[in-house]
């Protein structure tokens, strides 16, 4: 996911739009109503009320491939599809989704309590351990070229992109257009497009050479166009200015909700150390170097 720290922020215009839509008594994407929402998400202990209930309510924002609503109605992705196991195995039987905007997920946990979780692959970033606590990373991010089958330029990093002077499509707003910026590639080598599908054709019909994007996003794209001729390259952290960048996605709940989070915590590495993740978060596209590092760490991608 390459959105912006700041998506992750809200507005008052935003808070005010929650405001009206729980007011109304409806919650985008129809998932739950706010009263069962919050149902057993004051006082006590939130994780203790969930098993007793039997469903806890986690927050998505209809992105895929992190969580989202698919064709036939069900919620989906691949932090959905983690969550599922990892509260079963916790003793929580089922999960209740909510729908939200991606910049309302934050308010939507810590001030209106729609949900006690958020589960929509959020990027981990110092703005937002501010106002919620991350879960270890669930997974990393590696930037990865789209490119013409069998990949006849060898691209497989920026430096390689301004030392060919290739054409490379972004998408617009997204940090791959920095990255590139920042690695010496000419503004005017760079073409800014709308959406996934656009960076797509444009490598399809030979308008850029390449396309920058997370390889969990590209290899999405590719999954759903299985006809297309084109390849998506290794994952890799970009170096910018001496120093690798490093995204990565985890679950979020409220500051001070300990047992929840550590058992998030103890479930998600066991996942992770097992194989169990990954065989759940690859038909989402995802793969192996998605799989967290032990050197890549909630406190350090919370540090400004």
């Amino acid at each position: 996911m390459t959105r912006h720290p700041e998506h992750g922020s809200w507005s008052r215009r935003g808070f005010l739009r929650l405001g009206a839509t729980l007011g109304a008594g409806a919650l985008s994407g129809g998932c739950a109503s706010a009263a069962s929402a919050g149902s057993y998400a004051v006082g006590g202990s939130t994780l203790g009320r969930a098993r007793e209930a039997g469903i806890i309510t986690i927050g998505i924002a209809n992105e895929a491939p992190y969580g989202y609503t698919g064709p036939d109605g069900t919620v989906t992705g691949e932090a959905v599809a983690v969550a599922r196991a990892m509260f079963a195995e916790l003793g929580v039987a089922g999960i209740r989704p909510v729908t939200v905007d991606f910049g309302e997920l934050v308010p939507g946990l810590t001030l209106a309590r729609q949900f006690d979780v958020i589960t929509a692959g959020m990027f981990v970033t110092a703005q937002r351990c501010e106002s919620v606590a991350f879960s270890v990373p669930d997974y990393t991010a590696p930037t990865a070229f789209l490119v013409p089958r069998g990949n006849p330029r060898g691209v497989a990093t920026f430096d390689q992109i301004r030392e060919q002077d290739l054409r490379v499509a972004v998408l617009g707003g997204a940090v791959e257009y920095r990255y590139a910026l920042d690695s010496g590639v000419s503004e005017a080598r760079l073409q800014q497009l709308a959406d996934q599908q656009a960076l797509l054709l444009a490598v399809e019909a030979g308008r850029a050479d390449c396309a920058a994007l997370t390889n969990i996003s590209l290899n999405n794209v590719v999954a759903a166009n299985p006809d297309t001729a084109v390849e998506v390259t290794p994952g890799f952290f970009p170096v910018i200015g001496g120093r690798e960048v490093v995204s990565a996605g985890a679950f979020a709940v409220r500051p001070g909700e300990d047992e929840l989070l550590e058992a998030v915590n103890t479930r998600l590495r066991a996942m992770q150390q097992s194989g169990e993740w990954l065989r759940l978060a690859q038909p989402f596209g995802f793969g192996p170097d998605n799989v967290p590092g032990p050197d890549v760490t909630t406190e350090g991608l919370c540090a400004p």
